[in-house]
């Protein structure tokens, strides 16, 4: 059974894990990006630029940006040939390098995502319903810990979710985490940043500490509500969290244990339809936003 992180030692650190700043095709500088998600109160954040010829392939060094409440986590977003759409694969790696090579001639994506999650990097793979990723795509990329399950700009084209790609994964035996981002650029036209983060458990703020936390998949994900506490019991699942107006329980098998109302703070949901698969927590809040737990496997 996959572990939840509401019992560990330490606290939540809430953070972004894809931003793109002015070294690439953001608005603004690493600073002024940086700026932007600690005073909206995060704790960290992964500058994520693209790491791309036209940008001289930026690992974008945000060392100098750490302040006393306030880290970052060093990263890029890899690309390389080439999904079933033809596209260029988007694959978010936190806790790169600096000096990171740039992808070989004849390198695939799933070969670039080797090579980087051999470095200890988390690697994730982007928004694969705005990158239209098959499940023989998303298989492919084996050296993926995460999805990125909830994209803040892809949702502008209704592409944000990617929930019913990753529970074909997950049914097909892969063991991956989920998070949510902002995939924030800054320009006019893109929605407001800070809209999708996750919540890392960890003792400490260091960098190392929630990459190691990252990796073992102690987190939660977010675009409001706050989950104070999921444990399982038994045959059941127990959830304490922000008001709701739905605690839902779903995963490996179609239907779903679904608790509605005003003001919810905590249910108790039967797990018996997901015995021998795999579930998670969703809850909404009365704006419509969400918080999900990441996969527990029975």
């Amino acid at each position: 059974m996959s572990d939840l992180p509401f019992g560990l030692p330490g606290r939540f650190w809430r953070g972004n894990l894809h931003t793109h700043s002015n070294e690439s095709d953001g608005a603004f500088s690493p600073a002024e990006t940086a700026r932007i998600y600690r005073d909206a109160g995060y704790d960290f954040v992964a500058i994520t630029d693209h790491f791309r010829p036209e940008y001289d392939y930026p690992i974008t060094d945000t060392r100098g940006l750490r302040s006393d409440g306030f880290t970052t986590l060093i990263g890029a977003e890899l690309h390389a040939p080439r999904t079933e759409a033809g596209q260029q694969w988007h694959i978010i790696a936190a806790g790169l390098p600096l000096d990171f090579p740039p992808p070989g001639a004849a390198e695939t994506g799933p070969e670039l995502a080797r090579r980087a999650r051999a470095t200890g990097a988390f690697i994730g793979m982007a928004h694969p319903s705005a990158s239209l990723l098959t499940a023989v795509d998303a298989e492919s990329l084996d050296a993926a810990h995460s999805v990125e399950v909830y994209n803040a700009l892809a949702d502008r084209e209704n592409r944000g979710d990617s929930w019913h790609l990753t529970d074909v994964l997950l049914n097909r035996g892969h063991r991956l985490t989920t998070y949510a981002a902002d995939d924030a650029h800054l320009q006019p036209q893109d929605p407001p940043p800070c809209a999708a983060w996750v919540q890392v458990r960890s003792e400490s703020l260091e960098p190392d500490a929630l990459l190691a936390a990252l990796i073992a998949g102690h987190f939660y994900s977010s675009t409001g509500p706050e989950l104070h506490d999921v444990r399982v019991e038994g045959d059941t699942v127990a959830v304490r969290c922000s008001p709701a107006t739905k605690i839902l329980l779903s995963g490996s098998h179609p239907g779903a244990e679904v608790c509605q109302g005003t003001d919810l703070t905590e249910a108790t949901l039967p797990l018996a339809l997901f015995e021998g698969g795999h579930c998670r927590i969703t809850i909404e809040d009365a704006t419509g936003a969400r918080a999900w737990t990441n996969p527990i496997h029975l």
